[in-house]
């Protein structure tokens, strides 16, 4: 959502509708996500549809290092307030 509202992206109010699945078809433990993306979003105003580009709906590599950024700056807050800690091998570093 912050880099398709980003004007030198796409410049878009985006959104999406997810639906998480615990089983797979076989009636086993199988968590998963489906979701449905539009290729576009409304404009600020929310007057007019801003299409993606055909056959391109944002740069990966610019959504790969947010998404990076935001897990790890994530992690580390959860593991600075103890609430993720880890066990066995990984409890220590090695040295």
């Amino acid at each position: 959502m912050t880099i398709a509202a980003d004007p030198k992206r796409m410049g878009a109010k985006v959104d999406l509708t997810s639906v998480l699945h615990t089983w797979g078809s076989a009636l086993t433990h199988h968590p998963h996500i489906h979701m449905i993306v539009p290729g576009g979003g409304l404009s600020p105003d929310g007057t007019k549809w801003v299409a993606c580009r055909p056959g391109f709906f944002l740069h990966v590599r610019v959504l790969s290092r947010l998404f990076r950024r935001l897990f790890l700056e994530g992690l580390m807050d959860l593991h600075r307030t103890g609430q993720l800690v880890f066990f066995g091998d990984l409890e220590r570093p090695p040295g």
